[in-house]
């Protein structure tokens, strides 16, 4: 999702839902239920009708990864944690005992890091980027 509201900040009009799907490989539907999230959370709005679309209603300097690891629900940032596949199992929950800490540490800190990079600092590191290598293969560019 961070890749399409990049390509929303640099379109500078609304992109629809198979616009933003093509840039990034996914299904429309799928950019369609997320970009529900966002704009749930005010980061985005949606137009309907010729000309509609999605469009940012902060700028890239207001948005964060935090503020959009939130809309999107705050979803696990880890695979591996607690397990509880097999409740009554002490290794499983000897393992959970020892780790717990340890994976709580690691989020909030991770967690901490995304609220302090603006989707502005993203956009001026592929800019930066770009510049050094030759365009993407199939046509696509980056920002």
């Amino acid at each position: 999702m961070l890749h399409a509201l990049l390509h929303m900040a640099e379109a500078g009009r609304p992109l629809t839902s198979d616009e933003m799907a093509t840039q990034t490989g996914c299904n429309p539907a799928v950019v369609r239920r997320t970009m529900a999230g966002l704009r749930e959370a005010g980061l985005v709005r949606s137009d309907k009708g010729h000309g509609g679309g999605w469009t940012l209603l902060r700028g890239l300097d207001e948005l964060t990864l935090g503020a959009v690891y939130d809309a999107l629900g705050a979803p696990t940032i880890f695979a591996i944690g607690h397990r509880s596949e097999s409740p009554g199992c002490i290794v499983e929950q000897a393992v959970n005992r020892a780790m717990g800490d340890a994976f709580d540490q690691a989020e909030a800190l991770l967690i901490e890091r995304l609220r302090t990079v603006s989707l502005a600092d993203l956009a001026a590191d592929v800019k930066r980027h770009a510049r050094a290598r030759p365009a993407h293969p199939g046509g696509h560019h980056d920002l």
